[in-house]
């Protein structure tokens, strides 16, 4: 058994300092007081002190009483910048093909070991406490239980989107066990092996999913499940429900498609119409100010689906993040066509997503929910049923 830390002490935003324990949702929150103790203690490699042993008793029924600080605590130091939150797409390679995928081409490359490292300093100087680890699928990566480890290592609260067909491998349980994750999120894509091997276009992939969640389940790691609903599998979201909450792991179930980040519309011709979600109202998000994504080439960008322009993290290191708040309020704008639209307060879709179905050529009733009022207003223009008879350019509100 290597030793591992228990638990993290890191200053996170301006919400102040938390203790958390990986593999767990609950935290303690702590004066900043008490945060710079640790932080003294740690540099003079001092015990637990009295206050954070009966706080992890309480909370987690722990007992680190007299132990050494820095086997028991990880404590982080201050973030150079304010980002409490990160994705990293380890890998654009998969072992499915799935037919809505908005990544388009799923090329096996990215960084080397040397470059990941250097990222991970990175993403740790400028404060990220909580990453994400996606793909593509980031258990088939090369690199993935090395990555997974030092990301850890470095005090991180990891959590892993999967499609679940290695997780039943020893060497990963075996990881996941002794570095606990704090969420593995699993793709669903069908409650029967003929739906779901239709829907990822891999035979057999079904069975290797089931071994996956069922190993999971009795590891007793913390999975939840994104139930995906296509034009495949739509008869089937009662079943899918039924699975998750037959093992009771909490589920979403997601059933709007978008075009790839290259803006293809292949994955909208298996949106299943009947099941268009109606999205809440996008009143702004923290992408570019308090998260980032990075992509397999170490390129931070706002989110996953606003990726240009984008920072390059291996030359311009923690401080060319400081370019990417700007970024964001820039690609956050209305614009085009929807600079001219009157009830765009209730929109709910973001610019980005916006820009990529523009580019797809989609339907507007995929992303403008305006529509299903029968009025929306673009470029001061109303562009319901009865505009084009009324032949007028009437400004109106929709209902």
């Amino acid at each position: 058994m290597i030793d591992v830390h228990q638990l993290i002490a890191a200053p996170f935003l301006n919400e102040g300092h938390l203790i958390l324990r990986p593999g767990s949702e609950q935290g303690i929150r702590i004066p900043a007081a008490h945060y710079e103790e640790l932080y003294d203690l740690s540099a003079r490699n001092g015990t637990v002190p009295e206050w954070l042993s009966s706080a992890a008793g309480a909370g987690w029924g722990m007992d680190l009483r007299d132990q050494p600080l820095n086997e028991a605590v990880k404590v982080r130091q201050p973030g150079v910048l304010g980002y409490g939150r990160a994705s990293w797409e380890l890998n654009l390679g998969c072992n499915f093909d799935c037919e809505h995928c908005y990544l388009g081409l799923k090329r096996f490359e990215g960084m080397s070991w040397e470059q990941r490292v250097q990222m991970l300093h990175v993403l740790r100087d400028a404060g990220v406490v909580w990453l994400q680890m996606t793909g593509g699928e980031p258990l088939i990566d090369n690199l993935f239980m090395d990555s997974y480890a030092y990301a850890w290592d470095l005090g991180m609260m990891i959590s892993i989107s999967t499609n679940a067909s290695r997780l039943w491998k020893p060497e990963i349980l075996h990881l996941l066990r002794e570095r606990p994750a704090y969420h593995i999120t699993i793709s669903v894509y069908g409650a029967t092996a003929e739906s779901y091997d239709a829907l990822v276009r891999r035979r057999g992939a079904f069975d290797r999913f089931h071994r996956g969640i069922t190993a999971g389940a009795e590891a007793g790691l913390p999975m939840n499940f994104n139930l995906l609903a296509t034009t495949t599998n739509d008869t089937e979201v009662d079943g899918m429900r039924a699975l998750a909450e037959g093992m009771g792991v909490p589920y979403h179930v997601f059933s709007n498609m978008a075009p790839t980040i290259q803006g293809d519309a292949n994955p909208l011709a298996v949106q299943s119409i009947p099941l268009i979600a109606k999205r809440k109202p996008f009143t702004g998000c923290n992408a570019g100010h308090t998260f980032f994504h990075v992509d397999p080439h170490g390129k931070a960008s706002v989110c996953k689906i606003g990726r240009d322009p984008n920072i390059d993290l291996l030359a311009e290191g923690v401080e060319g993040l400081r370019r990417l708040g700007g970024i964001a309020d820039g690609l956050l704008t209305r614009q085009g066509g929807c600079t001219g639209c009157s009830v765009q307060g209730t929109c709910g879709t973001c610019m980005p997503l916006v820009q990529l179905y523009r580019k797809a050529k989609s339907p507007m009733e995929r992303y403008c929910q305006h529509r299903e009022s029968g009025e929306v207003i673009i470029n001061g223009t109303d562009t319901g049923p009865g505009a084009a008879a009324a032949g007028h350019g009437r400004v109106v509100a929709a209902a």
